[in-house]
């Protein structure tokens, strides 16, 4: 469609519903407030949001942590003040130049932020068609957690076969880790949270091991017993993670701690010092979009081969509470608000 001839859709307001942070802090610096509904510029689409998925980065832009994130997102306060990157939504109006979706779409993607509102803009190139077999709740769950999860197996190497161990099996990363690599015919070994090995066996892991007490170095992982070892919970040293991988295996590494100022920055340079003519090397995962894996994902969703799973759903009037339930660090799965 040229968008030129195109008819905006008429709105029943010019204003929407938002949680908006003005400045830096936890969940009770995002309060709910009306603002303008934004007009989409050239290569954008307004979308009316039906469903947002919640990710650690989101927290992470909430409370400007590490302070490096910060020479990003804004110095002192967020340039974005709308958090939400995972929606699912419908199009209601298209900017200059988009032929790619029309008015009444059904998308899904990953926004710059902006999702946890009535309205937002999405930029196409982040945009994919949503199949009428994937619900919103389950599309809505997949662009950034399971978009990690699949380029972590990829930069990886992990094929059919393969033994891998996932790291912090439980949270969003890791509930599609262990999915995906069981659909691609991996075995499965995975480390979470002793009330959660029930359900990561439940999603194909032949074995699991409650992180309190079987770590990366214990006895219960053998060095040298794993092709992939995909470490999401980023408290190992490097060097045990490299013991657990035979020669010609590889760590990949999905998140890491740190300090305040740099947070994983260090670690992540570690990595790559180690790596250097290494037989087992250490790949630190620099997670992008790409619209590609997100229509596999998709695919996937709807022949029922992996399913979001959905710890919580939250109305999208208690927005903050669920800020604030991901912000505390202990989610299984993924945390949803509904639009």
């Amino acid at each position: 469609m040229d968008s030129s001839s195109a008819r905006p859709t008429a709105l029943p307001t010019d204003t929407m519903a938002e949680w908006r942070q003005t400045e830096y802090g936890h969940a009770d610096a995002v309060t709910l407030t009306r603002g303008e509904v934004p007009s989409p510029g050239r290569g954008e689409v307004l979308v009316r949001v039906r469903a947002v998925s919640l990710n650690s980065g989101d927290v992470r832009v909430m409370r400007g942590e590490p302070l490096l994130l910060r020479m990003a997102f804004g110095l002192r306060r967020p340039k974005q003040g709308v958090r939400g990157m995972d929606v699912a939504a419908t199009v209601v109006r298209i900017g200059a130049g988009v032929t790619e979706f029309a008015p009444g779409d059904e998308v899904v993607g990953e926004l710059p932020g902006g999702g946890l509102a009535e309205y937002a803009l999405a930029p196409v190139a982040r945009l994919v068609h949503r199949p009428a077999a994937v619900d919103p709740a389950t599309a809505a769950a997949l662009p950034v957690a399971g978009g990690t999860a699949w380029l972590a197996l990829e930069r990886g190497g992990a094929a059919s076969g393969q033994r891998i161990l996932v790291i912090g099996a439980s949270g969003g990363v890791g509930t599609f880790v262990v999915q995906l690599a069981v659909d691609r015919s991996a075995t499965v070994w995975a480390s979470c949270g002793e009330r959660n090995r029930a359900m990561v066996e439940g999603l194909g892991a032949e074995r699991t091991f409650d992180y309190r007490r079987v770590q990366p170095g214990s006895a219960e992982l053998p060095a040298g017993s794993f092709d992939v070892v995909i470490d999401i919970a980023g408290t190992a040293p490097l060097r045990v993670l490299q013991r657990l991988v035979r020669d010609g295996g590889s760590v990949v590494l999905v998140a890491g701690e740190g300090g305040r100022l740099l947070g994983p920055i260090p670690r992540l340079i570690a990595a790559m010092l180690r790596s250097i003519g290494s037989k087992r090397p250490v790949r630190p995962l620099a997670a992008t979009f790409r619209p590609d894996v997100l229509a596999e994902l998709l695919v996937r969703a709807a022949e029922h081969r992996i399913t979001p799973v959905i710890e919580r759903t939250y109305p999208f009037a208690e927005a903050g509470a669920a800020l604030a339930h991901v912000d505390a660090g202990h989610a299984s799965g993924k945390v949803l608000v509904s639009g």
